[in-house]
């Protein structure tokens, strides 16, 4: 039995210590946001949050989240979307939306240290998170968009 704390809800599970989180969020609690990709933790589509910081679910056995706080795409937005997520529709950035949650949720780790970076700080950020439609240019204007309403 694993317990975990995701999006503020405790689940007690009953699956192997060593499941990738990735699956006990896809297949056994049957949250989509989070995306499957390249299964070595290279790509980036299956960032979610542990404590704050952005984590390759792929690669993260389910025991080692125990007694820590799990936020996946899904736990983001309340009532209504979490202003990177706004500034994502603003700018146009999805083209085929695949790898956009992993894109979001690094893109919150990144404004929750740096409140206004530069393109150099997040290129460098950004750069474990792979885009195969290239639409870099649109993250980075979201980026900055979402930078300057959070800081209203």
């Amino acid at each position: 039995m694993v317990d975990v704390m995701i999006n503020g809800q405790t689940y007690d599970l009953s699956v192997s210590a060593d499941m990738p989180l990735l699956w006990v969020l896809r297949d056994v609690l049957h949250m989509m946001g989070t995306k499957f990709g390249c299964g070595i933790g290279q790509c980036g589509a299956c960032t979610v949050h542990v404590d704050g910081q952005p984590w390759r679910a792929c690669i993260t056995p389910i025991q080692s989240v125990q007694g820590k706080q799990v936020t996946t795409i899904e736990g983001i937005a309340q009532a209504q979307l979490h202003p990177l997520q706004q500034a994502w529709v603003t700018e146009s950035v999805p083209q085929c939306g695949y790898c956009q949650s992993g894109q979001i949720m690094s893109a919150i780790a990144l404004l929750r240290q740096i409140a206004h970076p530069t393109d150099a700080e997040i290129d460098a950020m950004m750069s474990g998170n792979l885009c195969r439609c290239g639409t870099y240019g649109r993250i980075r204007k979201a980026i900055h968009l979402a930078a300057k309403e959070m800081a209203v």
